[in-house]
């Protein structure tokens, strides 16, 4: 798994590419990711949302059909409610769509311009960047259920004696939980190891 700094390297870089926005979402499970990022502007993202686009969006329907590139000039997914060209009207003129990962895994991430098609190099760098995030961000399966449980009472707030004794260990004991939890998730603090558990579903 990344840290987050690679990974704030690696959208820095797709940023680079799509100066009209863009929409990373990786791993994709149970209907949404694990992890998300967009920069398209405000206005945009909220008319999208109002009008509930992500459930009829042509990008994310070919996203979970198949793997690769695709522009959006190229799209073989009908567009029956014109979202394709309400994100031109909003500056989103030309667009690509990149899939990588298993069905129950998926990672599908958009790019947008407003002054021209992405050349062939642009899709092959942009598409080894999402592979490359969507590798180093394959989160662990699972955790223990001591990590677990060291997990829980940081989030109700618990101090470490008070935690240790809630689960009749030892001080030392228990911050050697927290630890191995942190290790387990390539996190820096306690703090991230348990937005990182939440983000991935293992609480």
């Amino acid at each position: 798994m990344s840290s987050r700094a690679d990974i704030n390297a690696g959208l820095r870089k797709l940023g680079k590419h799509a100066p009209a926005g863009y929409f990373v979402g990786l791993h994709i499970r149970f209907a949404a990711p694990l992890m998300q990022f967009q920069t398209y502007s405000e206005k945009w993202s909220e008319f999208y949302s109002q009008n509930g686009y992500a459930l009829r969006d042509p990008t994310i329907a070919w996203g979970f059909s198949t793997t690769g590139a695709c522009r959006w000039s190229s799209l073989p997914i009908p567009d029956p409610f014109n979202i394709l060209k309400d994100a031109a009207d909003h500056g989103l003129t030309y667009g690509l769509t990149v899939s990588c990962g298993p069905i129950n895994s998926r990672t599908i991430a958009s790019f947008a311009r407003s002054d021209r098609e992405f050349t062939d190099d642009e899709i092959d760098e942009i598409s080894a960047t999402v592979g490359r995030l969507h590798d180093s961000t394959e989160p662990p399966t699972s955790l223990t259920k001591a990590q677990k449980e060291a997990l829980r009472c940081v989030a109700e707030g618990d101090r470490h004696a008070a935690a240790a004794a809630k689960l009749g260990i030892t001080e030392s004991a228990f911050k050697a939980r927290l630890i191995s939890v942190r290790e387990r998730l390539k996190a820096r603090t306690t703090a991230e190891a348990l937005q990182r558990a939440k983000e991935y579903r293992l609480l």
